[in-house]
């Protein structure tokens, strides 16, 4: 690498700014004049920093999935197979968040999830991933902007005024964050998931409380807190009610590959990554399973408001625990709470839905003209693609619909691409590791090691695999048309995309000795070497306390 390129990475931060793409190929036949500063149309740049990306590994996860659909699996499935759902996809979460760890620090580019398929087994399956995660994304917006006017009619009824108005002015703000530089989305996911993650603290010390007596009034006659409303029906919807659930339960975790997506432009990614990735397990066990294990503790399974039909955002199970513990103003609070989780998991889908977007038009699987990214370093044309997909939320406007309906829908559509996604992501890493065997490379010198490896994979595709099949066989007794476009509509537009692409392409399967393990990593052995492991004996190491809550936070 020249002076020069050095230099000008130190500015901007941008591999971009090295004179290569996101594949590691010439930005320019002049690089040596190329300018320090990053130029409009130049790539994306390295600019968010290790609390950025540990929020928003954290923050994409926590949204309306958790404030609002996991009330509807306790009141469908009770609260024992609700557990049993979240432990299921938390593990699955966890191995392949390990999966996609391991390939991100070797190889962090933006729009990874495409990207590996590409690279390591099919460009017919980088491009069918890349077009289903922007779309999984892309819905996730539609579904979070209608959660927005349930929220917003907490406050302000329907009748006032229509769920499209709100979905219109919180579709403005999010595409207004996103046209700015990544540092502000990264700073804004920051201050947004900071908020949530300590509103989900208070309400599981709040619900803790409420259990043991501490807070709250008993109301006589009625099943007391803990175990007594736990045993009620802790799985009264039996085999059927357990499948029913998983797709709410995978919405719930929908979001923890940001890390992967966020890796491109990220500084350090060799040691920032690793880092968000290991704190992945102590969330899944505090904000999923703690929280569905009060809630199953705190209210019946047979409560009525839990199931949300009407879209009341009272039901929320948050909202309910408070008021039940007898903090009056608990309501407002917890509401105010969740519409920050809503903002902040649709400011996380417009950014992974636009990257990958941006990803298959540099790959030249989308239009040109998406490539292009501003002087700041922001795909404008692809967030903006986002945005119109994301006004399927003005669909609640529809009388024959209705904002509950549209929400039911949605959150469907999203939760089954998001698997499908992940199901790549396992994939990809399995033929990852094959070729990096094939060409002898030696596993010690990989920056991250999934220690989960064939396990972690070979598990994340099982799950992926049983519950897409099985997830709406509910719809077969009796047969339920609406249901089963519900569970089904999008697996065969997975085909179409892959096989249709293979056909129009003519795109060959790798072989493993020819999978391209090093284009695009240039800038790493120079600008973010690993630290040695004598600089590593020399550093002083954290106090238990501090290591606990590193991996807290």
């Amino acid at each position: 690498m020249t002076k020069i390129e050095m230099d000008s990475y130190s500015e901007s931060g941008s591999p971009a700014a090295e004179g290569i793409d996101h594949k590691g190929e010439p930005l320019s036949d002049d690089i040596e004049n190329a300018s320090h500063t990053p130029q409009v149309g130049q790539g994306l740049q390295r600019n968010l920093q290790a609390r950025h990306l540990t929020m928003i590994s954290l923050g994409g996860t926590i949204g309306t999935g958790l404030f609002l659909a996991s009330g509807v699996s306790i009141q469908v499935a009770g609260p024992g197979y609700s557990m049993i759902a979240y432990c299921l996809i938390g593990t699955m979460v966890f191995c392949f968040m390990s999966s996609l760890g391991e390939m991100a620090t070797y190889l962090p580019i933006t729009g990874s999830i495409n990207a590996y398929g590409t690279r390591f087994f099919d460009p017919a399956l980088g491009f069918m991933l890349g077009w289903v995660y922007w779309f999984s994304w892309s819905v996730t917006l539609a579904t979070e902007l209608v959660a927005a006017g349930l929220i917003i009619s907490y406050w302000i009824p329907v009748e006032s005024c229509p769920g499209w108005v709100w979905a219109l002015i919180f579709i403005v703000i999010l595409t207004s964050l996103n046209m700015t530089t990544v540092k502000a989305y990264g700073e804004t996911e920051y201050w947004l998931s900071l908020i949530k993650v300590l509103a989900v603290l208070v309400f599981i010390i709040v619900g803790f409380l409420y259990i043991g007596g501490a807070v709250g009034t008993r109301i006589e006659g009625a099943p007391k807190p803990g175990t007594g409303i736990f045993n009620m029906g802790p799985f009264h919807g039996g085999f059927v009610g357990l499948f029913s659930i998983f797709l709410n339960a995978g919405f719930s975790f929908q979001g923890a590959e940001l890390v992967g997506i966020a890796a491109g432009e990220t500084k350090n990614p060799r040691k920032n990554v690793p880092r968000a990735i290991r704190q992945v397990f102590w969330r899944i066990l505090m904000f999923y399973v703690l929280t569905i294990l009060i809630i199953g503790m705190t209210i019946p399974y047979n409560d009525e408001a839990l199931s949300n039909e009407d879209g009341d955002i009272k039901s929320s199970p948050f909202t309910r625990v408070f008021v039940n513990a007898g903090i009056s103003i608990g309501g407002d609070i917890m509401n105010a709470v969740i519409l920050v989780a809503v903002l902040s998991a649709g400011n996380s889908g417009l950014y992974a839905s636009s990257r990958a977007l941006h990803t298959l038009s540099k790959e030249g699987n989308a239009p040109k003209f998406l490539g292009y990214v501003n002087r700041w370093g922001v795909p404008i044309y692809c967030v903006l693609a986002t945005s119109l997909i994301g006004c399927l939320a003005f669909i609640v406007s529809l009388p024959q619909i209705g904002q509950g309906e549209a929400y039911n829908w949605l959150l469907s559509l999203a939760s089954t691409t998001g698997f499908i996604a992940w199901l790549g992501i396992a994939f990809s890493h399995i033929r990852f590791r094959m070729a990096y065997k094939a060409q002898g490379r030696a596993l010690s010198d990989l920056p991250f090691i999934s220690n989960l490896y064939p396990f972690g994979p070979i598990y994340t595709i099982v799950v992926c695999v049983v519950i897409l099949i099985g997830q709406g066989y509910t719809a077969f007794s009796p047969f339920d048309i609406k249901a089963f476009l519900s569970a089904y509509v999008t697996l065969p537009f997975v085909f179409i995309l892959y096989f249709g692409n293979k056909f129009w392409a003519k795109t060959k399967i790798l072989k493993l000795v020819d999978v391209d393990l090093d284009t695009g990593r240039s800038f790493l052995d120079t600008v973010a070497p690993v630290m040695d492991s004598e600089s590593e004996k020399n550093m002083k190491k954290p106090s238990v306390v501090k290591r606990v809550m590193a991996n807290v936070f």
